[in-house]
């Protein structure tokens, strides 16, 4: 189970126009815009990358202005967010074993970070509807494969209602009308 004081969220490469070409687009931005508002309303720390954006643009606009000031992106070209020396100072900096996965695209960049956190010991909930690629297929097979590797698959609503605990979390109410937006 999820635990507040443990986990932390990582929004991994939501950028340029690659963000509205990937399946489902519209729904797995607002699943990513409701944990960064969940995780933010919680006080969890948040991870946030950006794939080369000198050559595939910066964070979306609708996210990044979630995120910014509070959070900094952190630019990296390899895959793996794991590949990135700075995002893994960041990482062991904040404390947290839990991570919760969100991104683009589901086949590359998060299948490899997923995969790279996991076998350091991290556990992993990859956020399955706050993922996508361009093409489903590929976003079902990293699924399929993340799943077989030991990562934990759950949805945003699963994992919001999760870090909650209980409808008298203080947060409750909250957080639940991030789900009616």
């Amino acid at each position: 189970m999820l635990d507040i004081e443990n986990t932390a969220l990582a929004v991994i490469d939501v950028q340029g126009k690659l963000t509205g070409l990937v399946h489902e687009h519209e729904k797995v931005l607002t699943h990513i815009q409701h944990l960064i508002r969940t995780s933010t309303s919680l006080g969890l720390p948040i991870l946030w990358s950006e794939q080369a954006p000198d050559k595939i643009g910066e964070t979306i606009d609708s996210v990044k202005d979630l995120l910014y000031p509070i959070f900094k992106p952190i630019h990296k070209r390899s895959f793996s967010c794991y590949g990135c020396p700075e995002y893994v100072e960041h990482l062991k900096s904040i404390k947290r074993s839990q991570i919760l996965v969100t991104g683009i695209e589901t086949h590359v960049c998060v299948y490899q970070t997923a995969r790279d956190l996991n076998t350091h010991g991290y556990q992993v909930h990859l956020i399955a509807d706050a993922v996508s690629s361009r093409h489903e297929f590929d976003h079902q097979l990293a699924i399929a494969r993340m799943r077989d590797e030991g990562i934990t698959i759950t949805t945003a609503e699963m994992a919001m209602c999760e870090l909650l605990k209980t409808a008298d979390n203080a947060k409750f109410k909250e957080i639940m009308a991030f789900l009616k937006r």
